[in-house]
């Protein structure tokens, strides 16, 4: 499988494990000229925004690691799109990590970075 074939894959293993853990799935692969947000789901009246990384193996390090700052802002700046365009800019939401190892195992990392 290919990284964009893993990357697919491990979106729908993330929004799977969500949808199993009380998260309700509103958006996923949301596009603004900033960047994309893999998924956006709520959960407890928050919004989390979502960024997938996946890895076969942790030769490279942890999924989680390549969410760096560039990245970081990117997903700010959907994020704040998005908050636009519901029309009550005091929701409450955060950034969350969803790192993948293989195929099985998943660690979903809360509040992973601040704005």
């Amino acid at each position: 499988m290919n990284n964009i074939g893993r990357g697919i894959y491990g979106e729908k293993l993330a929004a799977d494990y969500l949808k199993k853990h009380g998260y309700t799935i509103l958006e996923r692969n949301y596009k603004v000229p900033y960047g994309e947000i893999d998924i956006i789901a709520s959960k407890n009246k928050c919004i989390s925004f979502i960024e997938v990384k996946s890895r076969w193996t942790l030769a490279n390090g942890m999924p989680s690691e390549a969410v760096n700052l560039a990245r970081q802002r990117r997903y700010i700046n959907a994020a704040d799109s998005y908050i636009a365009t519901l029309g009550y800019p005091d929701v409450d939401y955060r950034f969350d990590v969803i790192e993948i190892v293989g195929d099985k195992d998943i660690n979903l990392i809360e509040d992973a970075f601040r704005v």
